[in-house]
């Protein structure tokens, strides 16, 4: 049976999802007419059926809502701005996208789930008043497209006024929802970097280990961002954080880069001449005292003159809670291939000391390693001041007082290893630090990392800089800021300064604006005096009255783009059209995760469907009107679930 929602251009209901999934694998736990039985639940959750009343756990107001809004689908949609897109055939996969960042990440959320490697967000500290992120509207007051910021030429300017009261909670209640979204975003092994003060550092811990996970924290990266204060009234405070989690420890850990440079090499003073594809080593003793004691790693050694030596270098066995660090079998191979070291001691019992040896350039299992030591969590060698120089090196003026420095995001980026086509995203861009820094780091090691950026249409003071250089909302300055970064880049390669030697590196981006879906259905109000089954019935009408003339009054490319989208296509797909439908047009799509065939017309014929029997095993989107009765179900019988009629 069809309900209202499945006739929607939605973007996925996550709360349907984890439904769906909590009833695949627990389907004791709902009703006959599949409803969740809370009382069932609570049966798993508390077995004795005790009224716990104390518990910890972090509550503010308006959190509930919150993740409520998270989780509820929108119906906007991404529009291409082919005008302000820069090079856009070099974009392969960077965008900007400008809108309102909860709505835009739900629009992402289908074709980029699990695919986002990196997160990078500077959200706006909560300082008490300015904030213009709301997601809280009663629609019957104000309509959805104005609050989410496609109308009213998609300017924002809604401010958290002192009226409120509630600083925290509202600051918390905009960083949940979005959070929850990014975790979804992020691939198994992704990482996610924010930016943040003192006021809400403590509250960032506690929402992202509720999120992420207390165990996939990684480090509060601690940022000096200037030498002094001198207005300080107490003690100055010249530090920032950058909080560090990663979708799954186990599967990210492997990929924060290390130090090789810095790493203290030392202690490696003695060498083995039989062997010196090993390099110098230092010693270190076999055993150890004082940890839980194991039975199995007490046993006896046998030294170079025969003497057997048990742990602490006694004659004879004593469980005194001494033990080697190796097992037997180890200490017999590492014996065997000369990684254990005997040394004459007048103070052990037995006259011998056990060491082993740690080589320079493989591990104490011989296989060949690269020495480095772990990043430290402190930056100290870049200054917030170093910012206003890299706005000014691009405007002339430092018309974006509050960005973060370049060479801060090219650090962070450095913490973690990034393969080819990885994707950045950055849901407060601001004024586009984060692609900038992409782009240099991409110029300097001929990598492909992608970026994606989103930004609030806010309206910048009528008394800045900005303002006065014609750059009405910040979007403006985050694309012209990338823009002018391009031209420089292809400006230094066309001079050949010699900075690409065996490539050519030619980013673009393409431009998507939050926008009112292209599918008049969007705007279908239920009657609320209805059942479900009429309200359905009045949709399907409404659909057909009001799309019939779709591919005459919208681009065909917005189109595209939308069904696409979400149906779980990124934006850098690849269309061409199939030569073998005579009848209708019907279209090859692919990106690098997905294919399928899609068609657009509004009537899909009897030969097309015919035709498809040779492409029975690909994906296949069409209209919903393209369809009648009989041809809906004549590819349902063919194609299955694959048929997706939009």
């Amino acid at each position: 049976m069809s309900k209202i929602d499945d006739l929607m251009p939605n973007t996925p209901d996550l709360n349907q999802e984890r439904l769906e999934k909590l009833k695949e694998l627990y389907p004791d736990l709902f009703t006959i007419e599949g409803k969740l039985n809370p009382d069932e639940l609570k049966k798993i959750i508390d077995p004795e059926l005790v009224h716990e009343t104390e518990r910890f756990e972090f509550k503010w107001f308006g959190k509930s809502d919150a993740k409520r809004t998270a989780f509820i689908p929108s119906k906007a949609t991404l529009i291409y701005d082919e005008d302000q897109s820069v090079y856009p055939d070099d974009a392969d996969g960077n965008m900007i996208i400008e809108g309102e960042n909860l709505e835009s990440l739900k629009c992402l959320l289908s074709a980029y789930r699990e695919r986002i490697k990196c997160i990078y967000i500077d959200p706006p500290y909560n300082t008490g008043k300015d904030f213009v992120y709301s997601d809280k509207w009663d629609t019957s007051k104000q309509n959805y497209w104005e609050h989410i910021g496609v109308t009213e030429n998609g300017v924002k300017v809604d401010s958290n006024t002192d009226s409120s009261g509630r600083y925290h909670s509202n600051w918390l209640n905009m960083m949940y929802s979005r959070l929850l979204l990014a975790r979804q975003l992020l691939s198994e092994d992704g990482v996610i970097f924010i930016s943040i003060d003192d006021n809400e550092v403590y509250h960032l811990r506690k929402v992202c280990d509720e999120i992420f996970g207390e165990d996939n924290f990684v480090v509060n990266l601690i940022w000096q961002k200037k030498t002094g204060a001198s207005d300080a009234k107490t003690i100055a405070n010249i530090t920032e954080y950058i909080s560090v989690y990663v979708k799954s420890y186990e599967k990210s850990s492997d990929g924060f880069a290390r130090n090789k440079e810095s790493y203290d090499i030392k202690r490696y003073k003695l060498s083995d001449d039989f062997i010196n594809q090993r390099g110098k080593y230092y010693i270190d003793n076999l055993d150890r005292g004082g940890l839980q004691y194991s039975k199995s790693l007490n046993y006896p050694i046998t030294c170079p003159d025969g003497t057997m030596t048990y742990p602490n270098g006694r004659k004879t066995f004593n469980e005194e809670g001494w033990i080697w660090k190796w097992s037997k079998q180890k200490v017999k191979w590492a014996i065997e291939n000369k990684f254990i070291e005997f040394r004459k001691s007048k103070t052990k019992e037995s006259g011998w000391a056990v060491c082993y040896k740690n080589y320079l350039f493989v591990d104490n299992e011989g296989n060949r390693i690269e020495r480095s030591a772990p990043l430290k969590n402190l930056i100290n060698d870049i200054l917030n001041a170093n910012s206003a120089a890299d706005m000014k090196n691009i405007f002339e003026n430092n018309i974006f007082p509050y960005s973060k420095p370049i060479d801060l995001i090219k650090k962070i980026f450095n913490y973690y290893s990034f393969k080819d086509d990885d994707i950045i995203l950055d849901f407060f861009a601001g004024s586009g630090t984060t692609a900038h820094a992409v782009m240099e780091l991409n110029k300097k090691d001929n990598g492909n990392r992608k970026f994606i950026l989103v930004q609030l249409p806010e309206q910048t003071d009528p008394k800045s800089e900005a303002y006065k250089a014609g750059y009405k909302k910040i979007s403006d300055i985050t694309i012209e800021r990338n823009k002018r970064v391009i031209e420089k880049i292809k400006k230094e390669q066309k001079e050949n300064k010699g900075l690409f030697e065996d490539k050519q590196y030619n980013p673009g981006f393409k431009v998507y604006k939050l926008a009112k879906s292209n599918f008049p259905r969007v705007d279908f109000q239920s009657d609320p005096d209805k059942s479900e089954d009429k309200n359905v019935e009045l949709l399907k009408k409404y659909i057909a009255e009001k799309e019939a003339t779709l591919d005459f009054i919208f681009n065909e490319n917005d189109i595209f783009d939308e069904v696409l989208l979400k149906n779980g296509f990124m934006l850098n797909y690849k269309l061409e059209q199939i030569k073998d439908f005579g009848k209708n047009k019907v279209y090859k799509v692919a990106d690098e995760y997905k294919e399928g065939l899609i068609c657009l017309d509004v009537n899909v014929d009897n030969k097309t469907i015919g035709d498809l029997e040779k492409y029975k095993d690909k994906l296949f989107i069409c209209l919903e009107r393209a369809l009648d009765t009989t041809k809906k179900w004549n590819l349902k019988h063919l194609l299955g679930d694959k048929l997706i009629a939009f």
